[in-house]
């Protein structure tokens, strides 16, 4: 056995759960049109579905807590914590479930409801298995890398203010990168 495999052919469902200390899920947006600020969410749980024989039979489920918003910057933190943005204490979760797979167990689409502040809108999002492997404690891991982008006037997240020359302080799109790892369960 290999230090990491493909993705198993026997067919088998089985169950994974997101290991948060190894899960990064990351965002972007630009900041006065001229450059780009990137920040995460430390506080993340979910639980994959995996049908290894027909991938479009497998779901995924992923919880993020909003308060847990991180861009290396307490007042902007603050900021997108509050009204203007996230809402926190109204909204404490983002919330994202599976619709729909397409692809091949190697490389797919993955299409699903993300919920932020109350509002659902569909996200599709590209995906690719990592790899398997066993841990040094007996478990099973999988990993995925995802990448999307979405419009945060979407979902209701309409603050801005425009800048002298033109342009805005804050950009329209964000950029979604994420890398999970899950353990078997």
């Amino acid at each position: 056995m290999s230090a990491v495999e493909t993705a198993p052919t026997t067919g088998s469902k089985t169950t994974w759960k997101l290991d948060p200390s190894h899960t990064l899920v990351e965002f972007s947006a630009k900041h006065l049109m001229i450059t780009t600020v990137k920040g995460r969410f430390t506080d993340v749980e979910g639980v994959i579905h995996a049908d290894e024989k027909d991938v479009s039979k497998s779901s995924v489920e992923a919880t993020l807590k909003a308060v847990s918003i991180d861009t290396r910057t307490e007042q902007r933190d603050n900021h997108l914590r509050s009204a203007d943005f996230l809402e926190v204490e109204k909204y404490p979760e983002i919330k994202f479930r599976s619709t729909r797979i397409e692809g091949s167990r190697k490389e797919f689409k993955l299409t699903g409801d993300l919920t932020i502040r109350d509002v659902t809108r569909p996200v599709t999002l590209d995906v690719t298995f990592e790899g398997q492997t066993k841990d040094p404690w007996g478990g099973e891991r999988v990993g995925f890398s995802a990448s999307g982008k979405i419009d945060r006037r979407d979902f209701g997240l309409t603050w801005n203010v425009m800048l002298e020359a033109g342009g805005l302080t804050v950009g329209n799109d964000i950029k979604i990168n994420i890398e999970v790892e899950a353990v078997k369960v």
